[in-house]
């Protein structure tokens, strides 16, 4: 099991969930992603993306100035 950072800083709903799906489908199950944004809307994208997708958030963070979030990667099916 690995950890990815990936930087999502300064792009708007919907991107910061598409690179998260572009990225998620790279790694391997186990693996984890923290997505760092600017995005507010990402704490409520992401996780819902998670959810449909068979992925776990595992953490959430959010700053005056940032969002973060990581994910574990989930089974493929």
């Amino acid at each position: 099991m690995t950890h990815y950072r990936l930087d999502a800083h300064r792009l708007m709903c919907p991107m910061p969930v598409i690179r998260t799906q572009d990225r998620v489908a790279e790694l391997n199950p186990g693996d984890t992603l923290e997505v760092l944004c600017t995005d507010p809307g990402a704490l409520n994208d992401i996780p819902a993306w998670c959810r449909i997708n068979g992925h776990e958030v595992i953490e959430t963070k959010e700053t005056k100035h940032e969002v973060s979030i990581t994910v574990r990667v989930g089974e493929r099916t």
